[in-house]
C-alpha cells in the first residue's frame, strides 16, 4: 500500500503533546496537502469504474491509519456494496481509530444496501474526509450529520471540483431532474461532417473512434436521428478491445417511424433493448413492426415543425432509468438540442483536413444562434491530441461548477 503522511508527521501540531481536533487545521498547509493526496487516491479508484455502475454514481474510498493506507474500496455496480462499506469491510480492525477519506457524501438511508453511516460508526472509524456532497434527498447532508451526532471528525469539501466534475451526470440529474446531455461530433478543421456528395465515413482517425467509443462506455444512452440511421446504419455499440465494457441504450429519434425496423441499431440481440422515440405522426403499421423487434416505442410531443420535442425525449427517456445521453448525429438532431438550451457538455473531434463546398453538411443544423452574445458558450475547456486528430471537450457555463 502507498505510504503517505510525511509532510503530515512534521507539522508542529501533530508533534503537539496536545490533542488535535483535525477539522480545526484546514488552514495548514500540512493537513491539507496530506488530505488532498489521500482523497486523489480515493479518486483515482473511482474513475476506471465510471459507466459501470449506473444510475448510482462511481465513488471511491480509502482507510487511513498512522499515515499508511490499509484499505481501499469502490463501488463496483448498483446493488453491491458502496465503496465505503468495501474499504471497512478489507479494513477489518485496522479501521479502528482510522480516518475514511470517500470522494461522495456517504449515504444514510436503506436502499439496495444498508446505510454506509452505520458501517462507519460501527467500524470505530474516527473521522471521515468527503470531498462532494450528496444532493440525493435521501442524503444530501443527512450522512455527514449522522455521522457528526455519532462523535465521529467531518471534514467536507477535499477536492471537491474534481470529484462533482467525476460525477457530474448524477449531481446533474438530481438538481434539475433531466438526463446530462453530451454531445459528440466529429469534423474536419472547417467544421464539416460530411462532403457534399454525403460520403463521411471516416472523417477522423481509428484513435478518434477509439475514444469515441469510451464515450459511449460511459454513459446510458446514445441518440441519433433517422436521418443516420438511414444514412449510415450504424450499430452504437461499443466496440473496444479489452473489457467487459457497458452497452448503452440505443436511441432513436424518429417523428413518423421513417427507419427501417431491420436497421442494424434495432438489432434485438444487444442489450438494453433499443428505444424508437417518435410522435402521433407513426402509423400503426409501423409502430407494429417495431414492437414486433422488441424495440420500445415511445411516443411523445412534437414541435410546432412536428418533429420529436428534445424535452419530451428526456422526460420520457428518464422514465427508462436513462441519466446521461450521447448525441452522436446528426447535425439535425443536435440543432435541436442546441436551439431547445439542452446540451450540457461538449466533444468536438477535428481532424486536421479541410473539406469545404457550400453544399457540405456542418456540424450542426437548425436554425442556430442568431446573435453572437446568444452563442453557446463552454467552460472547462480542455484540447487534447487523439492520433492525428484533436479533441475539444468542454462543459455548457451553467455547469461550469461541475
Amino acid at each position: 500500500m502507498p505510504v503517505y503522511g510525511t509532510v503530515q508527521r512534521s507539522c508542529v501540531a501533530l508533534l503537539s503533546s496536545q490533542p488535535v481536533d483535525i477539522s480545526r487545521c484546514l488552514s495548514c498547509p500540512c493537513i491539507v496537502v496530506t488530505h488532498k493526496e489521500h482523497m486523489q487516491r480515493a479518486l483515482d479508484l473511482a474513475f476506471p469504474i465510471r459507466g459501470f455502475v449506473s444510475p448510482n454514481p462511481c465513488v471511491g474510498a480509502i482507510v487511513v491509519k498512522d499515515g499508511r493506507i490499509v484499505a481501499e474500496g469502490v463501488h463496483r455496480k448498483a446493488g453491491a456494496p458502496h465503496a465505503e462499506a468495501d474499504a471497512l469491510e478489507k479494513a477489518g480492525t485496522d479501521a479502528l481509530d482510522a480516518t475514511l477519506y470517500c470522494t461522495l457524501e456517504p449515504c444514510n438511508h436503506h436502499g439496495r444496501t444498508p446505510p454506509c453511516t452505520e458501517a462507519i460508526i460501527a467500524s470505530g472509524i474516527s473521522e471521515v474526509v468527503i470531498a462532494s456532497e450528496d444532493p440525493n434527498p435521501h442524503v444530501a447532508g443527512k450522512g455527514a450529520e449522522r455521522l457528526r451526532k455519532s462523535g465521529i471528525s467531518v471534514i467536507e469539501g477535499v477536492l471537491r471540483e474534481d470529484a462533482d466534475h467525476m460525477v457530474r451526470e448524477f449531481l446533474h440529474v438530481c438538481r434539475e431532474g433531466r438526463p446530462w446531455v453530451v454531445s459528440k461530433t466529429a469534423s474536419s478543421l472547417d467544421g464539416k461532417v460530411a462532403t457534399a456528395s454525403g460520403e463521411s465515413r471516416w472523417i477522423t482517425s481509428p484513435s478518434a473512434r477509439q475514444h469515441g467509443h469510451r464515450l459511449r462506455h460511459e454513459v446510458d444512452a446514445v441518440i441519433v436521428g433517422a436521418g443516420t440511421v438511414i444514412a449510415d446504419d450504424p450499430t452504437l455499440s461499443v466496440r473496444l478491445p479489452g473489457g467487459p465494457w457497458s452497452q448503452p441504450t440505443r436511441v432513436v429519434m424518429d417523428s413518423a417511424g421513417r427507419c427501417h425496423p431491420d436497421a442494424h441499431v434495432f438489432d434485438p440481440s444487444g442489450a438494453p433493448s433499443p428505444v424508437l422515440v417518435t410522435t402521433e405522426a407513426i402509423s400503426a403499421s409501423r409502430r407494429a413492426a417495431f414492437e414486433k423487434r422488441d424495440v420500445r416505442v415511445v411516443v411523445v410531443e412534437a414541435t410546432p415543425e412536428g418533429q420529436v420535442h428534445p424535452r419530451a425525449l428526456l422526460e420520457a427517456v428518464m422514465k427508462l432509468g436513462i441519466q446521461s445521453l450521447l448525441i452522436e448525429g446528426g447535425p439535425a438532431i443536435t440543432g435541436s438540442f442546441l436551439e431547445h438550451d439542452l446540451i450540457d457538455e461538449v466533444v468536438t473531434y477535428l481532424s486536421p483536413s479541410i473539406i469545404g463546398g457550400s453544399g457540405a453538411r456542418g456540424a450542426v443544423g437548425g436554425s442556430g444562434r442568431l446573435q453572437l452574445d446568444q452563442r453557446l458558450w463552454l467552460d472547462n475547456v480542455s484540447v487534447e491530441r487523439c492520433g492525428s486528430d484533436i479533441v475539444v471537450s468542454g462543459l455548457t457555463k451553467r455547469n461550469s461548477h461541475l
